[in-house]
């Protein structure tokens, strides 16, 4: 048995309690004679593959956690691959949908408008304050891109902190889920006599200030050593939120930072990759945005981090990237428009607009295409046949979840680029076969940013979450390609590393936090990088 020395505050001295890292077995007679963890685990992965459909696999891997957690991430980490799209992307959106037919037991904080001015006498409920350091908090108001699920979106900030646990080893009984409940505007569930939240109308977000400031100022009361990390807010809730409160708390948006994060270390494999092809300069690339949401524009910020690092200016880095939304290419001259989707709107276009993508792509000349639209077939054959003739090697991004709103799927993507396609996707896709090579999908999904973020995060209790913390993610999980990994043209490491993936990260995301001077964790400071390593490494936890 791994024994843990945990420190814990107590009147305002530091003190160490022994935390076990494993399961106390129940004593002799309350198991069957034969019983052995080793055989259970077999047990446990046929009884989930004897499940037809995916969200019977869910509700299956929901019991196993509530009545064995240790079993429950054993298997997660022995099968990533399989279990991963399981409890997250794309079964947790269907887990979501119908989250009020499938409930059996309350997992989290729930948290409504009702409760304003008694927040932290209901955060004090929680029943682990002490163990509490890391928090996804959500108001299910844009799950995924399902929309306005209400309280129906708690499934969301349960299945990222169960990444939390299997993809860093941060401790089970130190994540804590929360839904904020501020009403809904899905009609289908107000008019839904199972459905489990408020049934009114959801505040609009002048509404809601004081509200949100009385939640965070209450979290940091309730719980000083927490991270909390914002999920699927709509845009501007989640570009709101975010502005007021990251240079207050320790927080950051995955929506909007996790997102630009994971794809920009995507993209600069595949720009590497693409300007190879071409004989292009890195500098040359040009990328084409559709969708303008949170997301969309989020993920845009953080790929001029990709022009600035090859020696651009910030104007320079801005003018490489051009935005698409539902009313076309973004440019002054369209008119009014939300106020986040401002700064990449284009000075250097005056013509009529232009909503036709083919034609977008035909005028700007992209290198990169990426969707963050959640519309399905968007990259059509028209588009992406465009994209080919332009590129040697086109790099095309369709990051929309679930897979049903995929702008493109992967053998579409090969089929009409003639496998020189540089692909990454929101959701997995199973590898190709084309002209006798085996052709495998990227898939950007956040899950290989945030638990190494949040860990390093954490560790070096950082005061607030940087955008210097957010790009050294990037840039780790970027470097993290095995030689292997680099010979099949992969742009992600395969999922099954992702521990030691996030290990690096955390590692390149505490060095980050110090050299901006937000680290609380000082004694780390005088570590060698590999001192470090094996310091992250033994605060992970094992099933």
């Amino acid at each position: 048995m791994t024994i843990v020395l945990h420190p814990v505050w107590s009147n305002g001295v530091q003190k160490l309690k022994v935390v076990s890292q494993t399961p106390i077995k129940p004593p002799q007679g309350l198991l069957p004679p034969a019983h052995d963890d080793q055989i259970h685990a077999v047990r446990c992965i046929q009884q989930l593959r004897s499940k037809d459909k995916a969200i019977e696999k869910y509700i299956y891997l929901s019991q196993l956690k509530d009545a064995d957690h240790a079993m429950f991430y054993r298997l997660c980490l022995a099968n990533m691959a399989e279990i991963t799209p399981l409890i997250y992307t794309p079964t947790v959106g269907d887990a979501c949908l119908q989250y009020s037919h499938i409930f059996r037991k309350p997992e989290g904080l729930y948290i409504s408008i009702k409760d304003k001015g008694k927040i932290g006498q209901i955060l004090r409920n929680w029943p682990r304050i002490e163990d509490a350091r890391i928090s996804v908090v959500t108001d299910g108001s844009r799950i995924l891109g399902l929309g306005d699920l209400g309280v129906n979106g708690m499934p969301i900030s349960i299945g990222k902190l169960s990444l939390y646990v299997a993809g860093a080893g941060i401790r089970p009984h130190s994540t804590v889920p929360i839904c904020l409940d501020l009403g809904t505007d899905n009609q289908k569930f107000l008019e839904d006599p199972l459905y489990l939240g408020l049934r009114q109308r959801r505040l609009a977000l002048a509404e809601t200030h004081e509200f949100m400031d009385e939640f965070m100022r209450e979290m940091a009361a309730v719980f000083p050593k927490l991270l909390i990390q914002f999920e699927d807010f709509a845009t501007d809730k989640a570009f709101a939120y975010l502005d007021t409160f990251r240079d207050r708390y320790p927080l950051f948006n995955d929506d909007i930072q996790g997102t630009g994060a994971v794809v920009l270390s995507g993209f600069l494999n595949a720009a590497k990759l693409s300007s190879a092809a071409s004989g292009r300069s890195l500098t040359d690339h040009k990328i084409l945005f559709l969708g303008a949401g949170s997301a969309g524009v989020g993920v845009a910020m953080q790929l001029m981090s990709f022009f600035k690092l090859q020696g651009l200016s910030t104007e320079e880095a801005r003018s490489r990237i051009y935005l698409v939304d539902s009313q076309g290419l973004i440019y002054d001259g369209r008119g009014p428009m939300a106020e986040h989707k401002k700064y990449f709107s284009r000075k250097d276009y005056n013509g009529p607009p232009m909503t036709d993508l083919t034609d977008i792509v035909n005028y700007v000349q992209p290198t990169a295409l990426l969707g963050l639209s959640t519309t399905k077939g968007a990259f059509n054959q028209s588009v992406i046949e465009t994209m080919a003739a332009l590129n040697p090697r086109p790099i095309i991004f369709p990051l929309s979840n679930p897979v049903r709103l995929s702008e493109c799927e992967f053998h579409e993507a090969v089929e009409w680029t003639q496998g020189r396609v540089l692909f990454a996707s929101g959701s997995p896709f199973p590898e190709e076969e084309f002209a006798g090579r085996v052709l495998y999908p990227g898939q950007g999904n956040n899950m290989y940013i945030f638990p190494g973020l949040g860990l390093g995060a954490i560790l070096a209790r950082a005061s607030k979450v940087t955008d210097s913390m957010v790009e050294a993610s990037s840039l780790g999980l970027a470097d993290s390609l095995t030689a292997d990994e680099r010979a099949q043209d992969l742009l992600y490491p395969r999922v099954e590393r992702i521990r030691e993936i996030s290990t690096q990260i955390a590692l390149s995301v505490i060095r980050a936090a110090q050299k901006a001077g937000v680290d609380r964790s000082t004694d780390l400071r005088v570590m060698s990088d590999a001192e470090l390593l094996a310091f992250v490494r033994s605060r992970m936890w094992n099933p």
